[in-house]
């Protein structure tokens, strides 16, 4: 899987739960909820006012390693 901004939050934790931690260390808690699971990366991050680019490079470097 090659993540980008517009790839939804569930799709990325469904393909590998272990990216969890990624949203977690930028504030990104209510992965649960249904909202957080239909939505874009790029969405969330302007949201919570995180930096969208950079957890695509650490996702992606994360599932690259795998």
């Amino acid at each position: 899987m090659t993540v980008t901004k517009e790839s939804i939050i569930g799709d990325v934790l469904d393909f590998d739960p272990a990216t969890a931690q990624f949203f977690f260390e930028i504030g990104m808690h209510c992965l649960g909820c249904p909202s957080a699971r239909g939505e874009s990366i790029a969405d969330a991050c302007m949201v919570h006012g995180t930096d969208a680019d950079a957890l695509v490079a650490k996702l992606n470097a994360h599932l690259s390693a795998k």
